[in-house]
């Protein structure tokens, strides 16, 4: 663990995003296994192999390029529908065992992700933030090296519930 650091120390990656529906179809998005299969981590094959929706509950995924996997382990802390959710991420072993980022070693192993859902009037704002969880200096210093890139990713994935949430609505017409 960072001793000595103050938790306004640790870097915060945020995004903002307004979209174009209900703030229930966003949760669904969020929430329904199969929604976030499409939509979390963009240009990879994502299986869930697990999902619990309630605190303490585990949402266990797998995200596949190719040959290559990615194991995903998310511990949910809170749950508040359809409001905000917040969870723990970390990457896993094929065992679902906290593990190391083979590819970046110091990336941090925990992840404290919080999402928050307002509802303005037909359309819904979200505000997403990621901060490294009781990390060390080295996965600190990864993370803030790492933020200005990291809205690449999940801009892309926030693009796909946008696609997502016009499917849903024009289900519902």
């Amino acid at each position: 663990m960072n001793k000595g650091s103050t938790v306004s120390e640790l870097p915060e990656f945020v995004m903002e995003r307004e979209f174009d529906a209900p703030r229930e179809l966003v949760w669904r998005a969020w929430t329904e296994p199969e929604l976030l299969a499409r939509w979390y981590g963009p240009n990879v094959e994502t299986v869930v192999h697990k999902f619990e929706l309630k605190p303490g509950g585990l949402w266990l995924h797998e995200m596949k390029t190719g040959e290559n996997s990615h194991f995903v382990k998310i511990e949910f802390q809170e749950i508040q529908p359809p409001e905000r959710l917040a969870w723990r991420e970390s990457g896993a072993d094929a065992d679902w065992n906290i593990s190391a980022n083979p590819m970046m070693p110091d990336w941090p192993r925990v992840l404290s992700t919080t999402a928050t859902f307002e509802s303005a009037g037909p359309k819904t704002k979200m505000r997403f933030t990621w901060a490294p969880f009781e990390a060390t200096d080295a996965e600190i210093a990864s993370f803030r090296g790492a933020m200005d890139h990291l809205g690449g990713g999940w801009g892309a994935g926030f693009e796909i519930i946008a696609e997502i949430l016009a499917e849903l609505q024009a289900e519902i017409s």
